[in-house]
């Protein structure tokens, strides 16, 4: 007490700021402890094991389903496995970052992890307005573009997209892209594919029109994706708002670590 009282007043508030530094200092750092728990978790969860997933299924539609590829003739590499195998990868590296970046406490790392999903995010908005003003025109060439994968059935080479169409019309019940007429231009007869048939049997195709599928699948497969149109919307804005939580998330955190590394120096 004697000490504190001869102490001088400068000197004092000296030492009380540098205890008040010390003190924020310390909130600081716990603030960021708690980041780091909830960090990673959002990114491992919804990016690195969301990303294995992607990945996961990806991988076993290549192994099981290798014969079933595209419909288009434009993209033959356009398959399901091919793009879950892309998108899981991508994901996962962005995960990966994310985490390291959290755990670390890494400014570079959190930095690019927004980067990255930001631009992700962008992305994924992008191609839902440019869907949802050409609708129509994605409508129109995409039918033009299934019309011409037609005239590869059968054909050496293109077993995946003959399996693919084979596949659908036996599970959606129809014939053709439009019509069951448009086989009739690829075989340059009145004639189907055994698929298209109400009762399946060998060289069914050629028989008449009274015993194929007579719904066009293009229409078939919207209406399926329509019927489900509400799981889609909510599968997408869950995957919107984690990836919302995810620059919430890391750009909080690299700010508090700047704070932290600001009142370290």
């Amino acid at each position: 007490m004697k000490l504190l009282c001869l102490e001088h007043p400068a000197e004092r508030y000296s030492r009380l700021q540098k205890q008040l530094t010390k003190l924020v200092h310390a909130y600081e750092r716990s603030c960021i402890s708690i980041l780091i728990l909830l960090h990673p978790v959002t990114a491992l969860f919804s990016c690195k094991l969301g990303g294995c997933g992607i990945l996961g299924v990806g991988i076993w539609l290549a192994v099981t389903q290798g014969n079933f590829a595209t419909l288009s003739s434009s993209f033959p590499s356009l398959s399901a496995a091919n793009l879950l195998i892309v998108t899981g990868t991508f994901v996962m590296i962005i995960g990966f970052v994310g985490c390291i970046g959290a755990i670390k406490e890494n400014k570079c790392l959190l930095l690019s992890f927004f980067i990255m999903l930001l631009i992700v995010f962008l992305l994924e908005l992008t191609v839902v307005i440019l869907f949802f003003v050409y609708t129509d025109k994605i409508d129109k060439y995409a039918q033009q573009d299934l019309k011409k994968g037609l005239h590869l059935y059968g054909t050496d080479g293109n077993i995946g997209l003959t399996n693919a169409w084979s596949i659908i019309q036996t599970d959606f019940r129809c014939c053709g892209v439009s019509n069951y007429t448009d086989w009739f231009e690829v075989y340059n007869t009145t004639r189907v594919p055994d698929s298209c048939c109400l009762e399946f049997s060998e060289n069914c195709g050629l028989h008449s029109p009274g015993t194929w599928w007579k719904a066009p699948c293009y229409e078939m497969v919207k209406v399926w994706l329509q019927e489900n149109l509400l799981a889609v919307g909510i599968f997408g804005l869950c995957t919107a708002l984690v990836q919302i939580l995810g620059l919430t998330f890391a750009m909080t955190m690299y700010c508090q670590v700047v704070k932290a590394d600001t009142y370290c120096a």
